[in-house]
């Protein structure tokens, strides 16, 4: 197919998977977002725990990047990264985000915001050592975000961490560790025939969630 700009404006889709409506819902959004998730993993998807995770500085500047779900439960999301990459620099300015998940085997999308926290550091260093060892290394290696000469100067430092660990546990770096979204926003999205999506709401208000319907 020729990329045109007419062939762009005519990629889509008719959804017709399945439906949701406000007697199926469950009335907690993380139970929810758990029986959602429960039904991703199912259906095997791949990587269902992806998504992409929306930030902004303190200007207001929005930035987007795809990362992996570690956990969730009630008190929220959580996720890792390096503390000094860009993500984490604007999350110290500004500590709110945005995670969107989208699932299109299942015609799904499920959109949160809130506001985020480092999690405890014994959580953080416990998560680090159960990742696999090169992984370890990636993290002690890489100064995220940051501009390097070529991949030559990364791959060195990686062979020389990896000699220096060798026979022995790496550390878990200062600046890397774990994030905890706290949920105010949440919206399950599925996808309908004729783009007449079912969208359905929670806001968190006075400690008690409200749901709604809004239009597609």
């Amino acid at each position: 197919m020729e990329l045109t700009q007419e062939a762009i404006q005519n990629l889509r889709q008719d959804y017709r998977s399945a439906t949701l409506s406000e007697e199926e819902i469950e009335k907690d959004p993380i139970d929810q977002f758990s029986k959602w998730f429960q039904e991703a993993l199912a259906a095997n998807i791949y990587e269902p725990n992806v998504m992409t995770l929306a930030t902004a500085d303190s200007y207001g500047k929005p930035s987007a990047r795809i990362l992996l779900l570690k956990g969730f439960d009630q008190k929220g999301f959580v996720f890792f990264t390096n503390y000094e990459s860009r993500k984490g620099k604007e999350l110290l300015e500004n500590p709110q985000a945005s995670m969107v998940f989208f699932w299109a085997e299942l015609e799904r999308q499920v959109r949160i915001d809130g506001v985020i926290s480092k999690i405890d550091e014994s959580e953080s260093t416990a998560y680090f050592h159960s990742r696999p060892k090169g992984s370890q290394i990636g993290a002690l290696a890489s100064p995220q975000s940051s501009v390097i000469p070529d991949r030559t100067t990364l791959e060195e430092q990686v062979k020389i961490l990896t000699k220096t660990y060798a026979e022995s546990e790496v550390p878990k770096p200062g600046y890397w560790g774990g994030y905890l979204l706290e949920a105010q926003h949440i919206e399950f999205w599925q996808g309908r025939p004729s783009r007449l999506h079912d969208r359905i709401v929670y806001d968190l208000v006075d400690g008690n969630w409200l749901i709604n319907r809004l239009a597609p």
